[in-house]
């Protein structure tokens, strides 16, 4: 039985709703988005917050790059979640779990980040997660119950899949990235919604180890 971590979704937006990518800035702040979600958010069992619209469950989705080369994965068919097999992501994520909230709700985003990376990957060298924004897609049930935390990790070094039985990739250039994307590679939906946007990541004052 699996426990993740829920926000209702009127106090985690609580003045406006956001649809799609909305990156932090003027318009939705890094710190009051944390803030909501270390006051109100809980755990509960998985399969009763699949089915529950109202909850949001906060999921970390983690960009590694170096220069301008970004993590490029394909998901297998070995994979736990049927629904991604095949599929191409840029993407690092998953469920926050009670096991990240062991130093307290106010470092469960930075721990559960650090674990699903740690455990889909080895990064050479020192890293942080740099939070970008937030994105939402209610136009199908699995968005409707999740809400995507985008990080940009930067890295100097090599970096290798750990769950080589579940992923493979590697790091590619912004072209080639784009070049994918505009001849209909199968991007997983909230991958497709990031692809553009990753050359204004990776300029190199964005793109160094935090």
């Amino acid at each position: 039985m699996e426990f993740v971590f829920v926000v209702p979704r009127e106090l985690l937006f609580p003045e406006c709703y956001p649809q799609g990518f909305t990156p932090f800035g003027a318009g939705m702040v890094y710190a009051e988005f944390a803030a909501r979600a270390f006051e109100h958010g809980f755990f509960i069992e998985r399969r009763h917050a699949e089915r529950e619209p109202r909850l949001k469950q906060v999921i970390p989705y983690s960009l590694v790059a170096r220069g301008n080369e970004v993590l490029l994965m394909r998901r297998l068919g070995t994979g736990g979640e049927e629904r991604l097999h095949d599929k191409l992501s840029i993407g690092v994520g998953g469920h926050i779990n009670p096991v990240d909230a062991s130093q307290g709700l106010e470092r469960v985003l930075h721990a559960a980040t650090r674990r699903e990376v740690e455990e889909e990957l080895h990064l050479e060298g020192p890293w942080e997660a740099r939070p970008l924004g937030i994105l939402n897609d209610d136009a199908n049930a699995v968005g409707a119950v999740h809400v995507g935390l985008v990080q940009l990790v930067g890295v100097q070094g090599n970096v290798d899949i750990r769950e080589t039985d579940q992923l493979e990739g590697r790091l590619v250039d912004v072209d080639e990235l784009e070049r994918r994307s505009a001849e209909g590679a199968n991007f997983e939906t909230w991958s497709s919604m990031l692809v553009d946007r990753v050359g204004g990541w990776l300029a190199p004052e964005t793109a160094s180890v935090h």
